[in-house]
């Protein structure tokens, strides 16, 4: 099966603050399946569910903090379930713990601990890169450090292409690696030049031809577009990269 479409909503995240609704309604109307979160506007997962419901919209999952998902998992993973999605997937790893070994086994351990209460509860758990968890620490880099230490059934991972990229790895290589573990693939572009910038998909210099062979044969259920900062209009670099995903037959 191809992986469905999706937007991540931190890409609105200016918007979605000013109106959640209307942005989310803006979305629909460009041609997204579906969508991930990053927030909630302040509705109850119920009036989200009716919401996205009314708008012909699926979830994609949440990205949820690691704090909130330690100190109230229960209440997280509830919400994103009665919303509509399964996929709870932690967005970063504390600062504080960047800097050496300990702090990425600390990582795993905490994942061990929230995928175990996810899978109880009927949910799912992803961890989500950024460019620092490439660094290297007696020669193993930090994702792995913590992907290897974490439980393939607790624990997924959500690769994102762009930073697998600034982190001086090859995201199909990552892909590939973690096959059967990566049900969300983050899609995001780069510019040329000796210092790149997020770019819409489609406009820079990834290939995404391979990512989307080993996606797709890692078992991939969404592609989600995010961009981080836009040169354009944040709506408008969405539409650009939908309209690239519709030409190369993704949508």
């Amino acid at each position: 099966m191809q992986p469905k479409v999706g937007l991540q909503l931190y890409t609105l995240r200016d918007q979605m603050q000013k109106d959640f609704v209307g942005t989310l309604g803006a979305v629909a109307k460009v041609g997204y399946p579906s969508v991930q979160f990053a927030g909630y506007g302040g509705l109850s997962a119920g009036e989200l569910k009716k919401l996205m419901g009314d708008l012909g919209l699926e979830a994609a999952g949440s990205h949820v903090g690691i704090e909130a998902l330690e100190t109230r998992g229960d209440h997280e993973i509830a919400y994103c379930l009665e919303a509509g999605t399964r996929d709870v997937i932690v967005p970063v790893m504390p600062a504080a713990w960047r800097d050496n070994e300990d702090g990425y086994r600390k990582l795993a351990d905490a994942l061990n601990r929230i995928g175990a209460r996810c899978q109880a509860l009927g949910a799912r758990l992803s961890y989500h890169n950024h460019g620092f968890e490439f660094a290297t620490f007696n020669g193993q880099r930090g994702i792995d450090i913590t992907l290897g230490r974490c439980a393939p059934d607790l624990v997924a991972f959500e690769p994102d292409v762009y930073w697998i990229k600034v982190g001086g790895a090859d995201p199909v290589e990552y892909i590939k690696k973690y096959s059967g573990r990566t049900p969300l693939i983050h899609l995001k572009d780069m510019t040329a030049g000796s210092t790149p910038t997020y770019a819409e998909i489609g406009e820079g210099i990834i290939d995404f031809k391979p990512i989307f062979a080993a996606s797709e044969a890692s078992g991939a259920e969404y592609y989600v577009v995010e961009q981080d900062f836009c040169a354009r209009p944040a709506l408008e670099s969405a539409r650009v990269s939908l309209g690239h995903l519709k030409a190369w037959g993704k949508v």
